[in-house]
């Protein structure tokens, strides 16, 4: 069985507060977004997995497909499977496209091996694989509280908008950007801002994390001057970086301006 685990992007984020647990809550509009990885998951003999594509940081063994295997073998008698990941979405550049991974092999066994899992209880078990990797699962336009692992359901339509993604290639960590932050409840509601015309975002919906990545990093400062200059109604960092997004009213081919960085245009559905 093959699926295209998608990416995603952040509409506004805040980081309100620190937890006891060390983690982060936080406020955002998670949107899914066309760029993909391809995953392929077949019986075997034995138990692979392989990935091509860009590379991988880290072990094999740690990778979160192979983890979400191991969470449903520890409670369903699975098969031996050879899982092979075709990785184009860019790493440790806020599009969730190592959670997507995971939360679409906990997807596919469950298709595969006919386990009649319902998708709260396919959260469930995306929740213990990362912090994001539930919002996959529906893989909708969601409002998300918590380390955004909690889901609120949040009408914002944005079908036919044309956004347009660049990664200039820097990976940040996680621990460096929350490093930065200083959590804090801001006093007017994400949600209300969301509701007003695109236009008006750029005034008024942030990503927390620009305010100490921006300086560190000019590269994305210009990429979002640049995204506007082409037309763009809003444009942000995604996530904890390093990718910046411009949402347009209309089709803009933006591909001769990022010639030398990973990309991709498309639609939102």
């Amino acid at each position: 069985m093959i699926a295209f685990p998608n990416a995603k992007i952040n509409l506004g984020l805040r980081i309100v507060e620190k937890r006891p647990d060390g983690y982060h809550n936080l406020e955002s509009c998670f949107y899914p977004v066309g760029w993909t990885d391809v995953l392929e998951i077949l019986p075997a003999a034995e138990l692979t997995f392989k990935s091509t594509g860009l590379t991988i940081p880290g072990e094999a063994a740690t990778n979160l497909c192979l983890n979400a295997y191991h969470l449903l073998r520890a409670d369903y008698a699975l098969p031996p499977v050879r899982i092979h990941l075709h990785k184009a979405v860019p790493i440790g550049a806020g599009l969730g496209g190592g959670s997507a991974d995971g939360a679409f092999t906990l997807k596919l066994l469950a298709e595969q091996f006919k386990l009649g899992l319902s998708a709260e209880q396919l959260e469930a078990y995306a929740r213990r694989l990362g912090s994001d990797c539930a919002f996959f699962i529906n893989n909708q336009p969601r409002f998300c509280v918590g380390k955004g692992d909690k889901f609120e359901n949040f009408s914002l339509l944005l079908a036919g908008t044309w956004v347009v993604l660049v990664n200039p290639g820097i990976h940040i960590s996680t621990a460096e950007a929350y490093a930065g932050i200083t959590p804090r409840h801001p006093a007017d509601d994400l949600r209300q801002l969301l509701w007003q015309p695109l236009e008006a975002w750029r005034a008024a919906v942030k990503n927390d994390f620009e305010d100490s990545l921006l300086p560190r990093y000019p590269i994305l400062g210009n990429l979002k001057t640049q995204l506007y200059e082409a037309g763009a109604q809003y444009a942000s960092m995604t996530g904890s970086g390093s990718t910046v997004f411009g949402l347009f009213s209309e089709e803009t081919d933006c591909s001769s301006l990022f010639k030398n960085l990973s990309f991709w245009q498309g639609v939102l559905l």
